[in-house]
């Protein structure tokens, strides 16, 4: 989770990725406050192995799947059950990816289909120069 610092974060439109769901293939960190709140939506879906991280505001993080399982809160449409119900729940973890204290993720070339299309675009145009 990012601490306030006064630095810009980096942000990504998901709205303008064509496979909104590749992020979600494996689940998150999200802060315990975080689930707390989700639960009370009442939706399908489970967390799972909770830790202590200093990094996250409560001090305690815990994940929304098993291993490398995909995130318990993707719906049959395979989107975000927690996004569609309601936005403000939505974790920061979550809302941030592909970034991660202001900096890419090391995921961001697996998961996030926007980034690796924008990169790809970039390279095209080098070569093209």
């Amino acid at each position: 989770m990012k601490k306030k610092t006064g630095k810009k974060k980096y942000t990504i439109n998901c709205n303008e990725c064509k496979n909104q769901a590749d992020c979600c293939r494996i689940g998150a960190w999200i802060d315990l406050e975080e689930a707390k709140k989700i639960l009370e939506l009442g939706l399908r879906g489970d967390f799972f192995h909770l830790e202590k991280d200093k990094s996250f505001p409560s001090g305690y993080r815990i994940g929304t799947s098993i291993e490398d399982e995909p995130c318990t809160f993707l719906d049959k449409d395979g989107l975000c059950s927690v996004h569609k119900a309601d936005f403000s729940f939505k974790p920061q973890t979550c809302i941030e990816f592909p970034y991660e204290n202001n900096k890419l993720s090391d995921y961001a070339d697996v998961l996030c289909t926007l980034h690796k299309s924008r990169r790809k675009n970039k390279k095209t145009k080098k070569k093209k120069k």
